[in-house]
């Protein structure tokens, strides 16, 4: 049995766990899934929320605490190269962007990231006062948006950038000379509906308007190719697919020609030219570092650099295939054994419109995902009533479709997801 992908091997024959074991058997990537450290009777289905520890990545915190902090102490700061982490760890990200390595830096979070690139592209824009998101962003990039435009408005007595929002369906009409900076999200985070990078980016381009990416949902899932797909502007977090840890630093991506063009509008001593000439004025430094602000956080830097360490040596290309299978023989499991229980599937079918996860529509869907969560099946739940179910290339196995299915078939067909204790509400669903 080969890793074609599903429809390929024809729809008719009925998806068993046997043929689905076969499958890992076959996995190019099985093996790395030994690298991370799963807990036993656990199916881990949320690495689009947080991705799992590698096995080495205690040692290396360890490490960095006993014998870098420990030994080395402030000297870390030059034996170790912790002064460099934003440029190390950024170029560890960059090929799974499709960038070069003096592209792309690891710093900070997506929102202070995305609050850099918006407000330097904003100051370039001359005239241009708009600033264009689509609602379906993730919440976090509106209210950077919104806030940034709302101070400037405030400083300049209302007259200065506005926020316009427009639904999905809309965005390239909305395109126009009045727009500075637009800001996407590739993956939606609820439905996982993925954009055309090439497409949406050529069209801004044809109308001056340059586009800001998150990635957070599609860096380390699949293969990206920033430079071929014309995108120069892109930022994303690093403890979903790229396993960093929770919280991990986010990156920042700006192609190499655009660099020197943008002052970031959150300048901090460590981009600047020469942080220790401690000088009066900000003077932006060469290339990336301009868009490094505060002092690296090493024990998480370091973290994530560990997490990054899985992606080498990798066939990129094996990633997006697998992740574009798992989808799709999950909802051929879907279709096939949970009709009549009262779930739909929310994502695109096509593999190609679709990142690397599926999201099921139940009217319980809060009470049906804690009840799989009390089994062992850990996905997540998004308002108003989405089952979230990531498929991490790296660590989900072919037969975990199966047993996460049947899973969910139980708790609907027993009734026990109205129980009480599934509809307490804890601070994160």
């Amino acid at each position: 049995m080969s890793l074609a992908r599903p429809e390929e091997r024809g729809t008719a024959a009925m998806l068993t766990r046997p043929r689905l074991h076969e499958l890992d058997r076959q996995d190019p990537l099985a093996a790395v899934r030994e690298r991370f450290a799963l807990p036993e009777g656990v199916l881990y289905l949320d690495g689009n929320s947080l991705g799992p520890a590698s096995k080495a990545m205690s040692g290396r915190i360890g490490e960095v605490v006993a014998v870098e902090w420990g030994g080395d102490l402030i000297r870390a700061w030059n034996r170790r190269g912790w002064f460099r982490l934003p440029e190390r760890v950024g170029a560890r990200i960059a090929p799974l962007l499709g960038l070069a390595s003096d592209e792309v830096v690891a710093a900070d979070s997506v929102s202070l990231n995305l609050f850099k690139l918006l407000s330097a592209l904003l100051r370039r824009a001359a005239d241009r006062r708009v600033v264009l998101a689509e609602r379906s962003n993730f919440p976090t990039d509106l209210y950077i948006a919104e806030g940034l435009v709302g101070m400037l408005r405030d400083l300049a007595s209302g007259e200065g950038p506005e926020l316009r929002l427009v639904g999905a369906e809309e965005f390239l009409g909305s395109l126009g000379p009045d727009v500075a900076v637009a800001t996407l999200t590739q993956v939606d985070f609820r439905t996982g509906r993925k954009r055309d990078l090439r497409r949406v980016t050529r069209a801004a381009r044809d109308h001056g308007v340059p586009v800001v990416w998150d990635l957070s949902h599609s860096a380390g899932a699949f293969a990206l190719d920033l430079r071929a797909d014309g995108v120069e502007f892109a930022v994303g977090c690093g403890y979903k697919y790229l396993n960093g840890g929770p919280g991990a630093p986010g990156f920042l991506a700006v192609v190499r020609e655009r660099q020197e063009e943008l002052r970031p509008g959150l300048a901090g001593w460590m981009g600047h030219a020469e942080p220790f000439r401690f000088e009066t004025g900000y003077r932006p430094g060469a290339g990336m570092r301009r868009f490094v602000t505060g002092t690296p956080p090493v024990l998480s830097m370091a973290a994530l650099e560990e997490g990054l360490r899985v992606f080498e040596s990798l066939d990129l290309g094996a990633l997006r295939r697998k992740g574009e299978a798992l989808g799709d023989l999950f909802i051929r499991l879907v279709d096939q054994r949970l009709s009549g229980f009262g779930v739909s599937v929310a994502s695109p079918r096509r593999a190609a419109a679709r990142g690397s996860q599926v999201s099921l529509r139940h009217g319980d869907g809060f009470a049906v995902m804690q009840a799989l969560i009390a089994r062992g099946v850990i996905g997540d739940f998004r308002e108003p009533d989405l089952l979230r179910f990531g498929f991490a290339p790296l660590t989900v196995r072919y037969v975990d479709l199966w047993d996460a299915v049947e899973a969910l078939r139980d708790v609907l067909a027993s009734g026990e997801f109205r129980e009480e204790r599934h509809r307490r509400r804890a601070a994160v669903t």
